[in-house]
Order: C-alpha cells, then structure tokens, then sequence
C-alpha cells in the first residue's frame, strides 16, 4: 500500500475514534478522562459541534486516500488540522496552565503528525 494512502486511512481512524470518544458522550468523557463531573450543556454542545468537525474531516481524507486526485490536498489539511490544534494547546498551556495528562498526550501526537504529515507531504507520487 502506498505510504500517503496509508496515512490517511491511519489519519481518519484515529481521529474518527477521538472524535466518537467524546462525541457521543461528552458528559462521559468528561468525567472518565478529565474530572469534570457536572459538564455545562454549552460544552456538551460545543463538543458535539466539534465531533461533527472532527468527523467531516476525517471522511475526506478517507474518501482521499483512494482517489489520487485530492490525496496531496488531504495529507496538507491533516498538517494544518493537528498544527492549528497543537498551537492552541500550546497558547492555552502559557495561558491557563497545566490541562489533564490525556490533553497533553493529544497535544503530542498532533506535534508528531505535523512532523509526519509534513513528510509524507514531500515524498512523490507513485
């Protein structure tokens, strides 16, 4: 399998599980892997809100993987994806603080899948 294919269907599975994670239930979520036990139904919301996001983009780089035609484009929008998400976490931890251990894991991976993405973006087609 080709390696851009390859990390695009890694791409989409990965953000497809984070984004069902705490898309389906953000009061559980919240409190299994945050601490927050009483969620406010605007956070909820904007959490769903993201889901659907998260899952929008998460079918295009799928759909991508087997159509040549927006591979490249695909694997540049999951550079931009985990970098914007990665510089905000980066803003919000001189910001607010310290988050919970998993937000931080998050904040990881999204810095390796730049460093990734950004490779694979560079190799040439097959």
């Amino acid at each position: 399998m080709q390696l851009k294919k390859a990390y695009l269907i890694t791409a989409f599975v990965a953000v497809t599980i984070i984004a069902l994670l705490y898309g389906i239930s953000p009061t559980w979520y919240a409190a299994t892997f945050l601490g927050i036990t009483d969620l406010n139904p605007n956070v909820a919301h904007i959490l769903r809100a993201v889901t659907g996001l998260y899952l929008a983009l998460a079918a295009f780089w799928l759909y991508s993987a087997f159509d040549h035609k927006y591979r490249n484009t695909a694997v540049l929008t999951t550079i931009l994806f985990a970098g914007g998400l990665a510089a905000g976490r980066c803003v919000s931890l001189i910001v607010d603080g310290q988050p919970a251990p998993v937000l931080l894991i998050y904040g990881a991976m999204e810095f390796a899948v730049v460093l990734i993405g950004y490779w694979v973006l560079r190799l040439p087609e097959r």
